[in-house]
């Protein structure tokens, strides 16, 4: 990957109704700028181009291509990143108009998610998207998919040759890279099973990418997870065991932060990851409320939401937590309070107790479920146990018995009724 490529980003602004929640050109081209410093690269300059309509050969009209042509040379541009995305046609045809490299939106995700993706199984299925993305473009060598470094070699620099990918060579690549993704999937449904054992209740950070899930995960359980300010920081699913203040335990999820337009060949590549999602038992939306898109934000957010779970509606266990409280000022904090949000700062701490009483409370409507055991006086394991995977509410001796009441899992209420042969009253 090149990382000191001089970029031109170029958002088209398609002149259409704007709704109330239309995202803004400005947040758009600021939101590419963010995607192109995630991957070091130079920003020579970016402009926002008014479109009344696209062009199918070009995307953009004849006398808007020449005019960039001198703005692009103006900056010494090696690189036009295009907030959108673009035909094989339409990346040629704009590459012979300005003599330089030309990426789309997808292309720039897929660089980045190359170089961010760590776990084994991110690679697998970020390949993966990658052949799908090229199949019928005019890239370099597909060999450059071997290499061990992050990144898919889109932002190959001037007079590099570009010749076609072997499309055998690519479909005997992909159907090798399904099959050891399905052994990753059958790998990962075993560990799945495991924890399922625990069991602890699973809390999924949710959000749009670069909203503060990984600052607050790390802030939530001490763990050092890659957090920085870039966009799609975080690419595979990361879990860590967290208590809470009640004695309860979860296991706290950060996922792939989500982002606007994100490619079809992406979604599905990062199935895996966006499973946990499915699998939680609460999601926290962790919402960037001092973003000026917030509320686009929080509607690309729910759309894949509900894509997910096959709904038009939202799953019932979201629960909004507005971060970055300490970026507003007093007024529009003082305005969220009001409205009984529950707001947030990762990076100062501010409101943390709140969110964990939150998710205590929650865990204890719809996770716990109450019991009464009388264990014998003498088997202290017994006891031991439920303290290990519950949370005892009341303990009181009579006799040779301890009375004990506690909140359990309906799995871990099934596993010490059936291994230690009690039975609650």
């Amino acid at each position: 990957m090149t990382t000191h490529s001089r970029a031109f980003i170029l958002h088209p602004a398609l002149k259409q109704p704007q709704t109330a929640l239309a995202r803004l050109p400005e947040a758009c081209l600021e939101e590419a700028i963010g995607l192109a410093h995630a991957i070091d690269l130079v920003i020579a300059d970016a402009v926002i181009v008014p479109l009344a309509k696209i062009t199918s050969a070009t995307l953009l009209g004849s006398g808007k291509i020449e005019e960039l042509k001198g703005s692009i040379a103006e900056v010494e541009a090696d690189l036009v990143i295009i907030n959108h995305s673009l035909s094989p046609i339409q990346q040629r045809n704009l590459e012979k108009a300005w003599g330089v490299k030309v990426i789309d939106r997808t292309a720039l995700i897929l660089e980045i998610f190359g170089a961010r993706a760590r776990t084994y199984e991110g690679k697998l299925q970020v390949e993966l998207a990658a052949l799908d993305y090229q199949k019928g473009r005019l890239v370099r060598s597909w060999t450059h998919l071997e290499r061990q470094r992050g990144g898919f070699g889109f932002l190959g620099g001037p007079g590099e040759s570009q010749i076609e990918i072997d499309r055998r060579l690519i479909r005997d690549r992909m159907a090798k890279l399904k099959k050891q993704l399905e052994q990753v999937t059958r790998t990962r449904e075993l560990h799945r099973k495991v924890r399922r054992e625990v069991p602890y209740p699973i809390v999924a950070l949710v959000g749009y990418t670069n909203a503060g899930k990984s600052t607050l995960f790390n802030k939530l359980t001490g763990a050092d997870v890659l957090s920085m300010d870039k966009l799609f920081a975080t690419l595979d699913p990361t879990m860590r065991q967290m208590s809470l203040p009640g004695g309860g335990k979860v296991i706290l999820s950060d996922t792939v932060g989500f982002v606007s337009d994100l490619p079809t060949e992406l979604v599905a590549a990062f199935r895996a990851t966006l499973e946990e999602v499915l699998g939680a038992d609460i999601l926290l939306h962790i919402r960037d409320c001092s973003h000026e898109d917030s509320e686009a934000q929080k509607r690309d957010v729910e759309d894949v939401l509900k894509a997910l779970f096959k709904s038009d509606h939202l799953p019932e266990n979201v629960t909004e937590v507005y971060n970055k409280v300490d970026r507003l000022d007093d007024d529009r904090r003082a305005a969220l309070k009001e409205r009984g949000m529950l707001a947030i700062s990762a990076v100062t701490g501010e409101g943390i107790d709140q969110l964990l009483a939150t998710v205590n409370a929650e865990m204890a409507k719809s996770f716990y479920t109450s019991r009464s055991y009388s264990l014998p006086v003498g088997d202290g394991k017994l006891l031991a146990w439920l303290h290990a995977h519950g949370k005892v509410m009341e303990q009181s001796v009579e006799g040779e018995y301890i009375h004990v009441t506690v909140q359990l899992s309906e799995e871990n209420v099934r596993r010490f009724e059936s291994i230690h042969h009690v039975a609650s009253h």
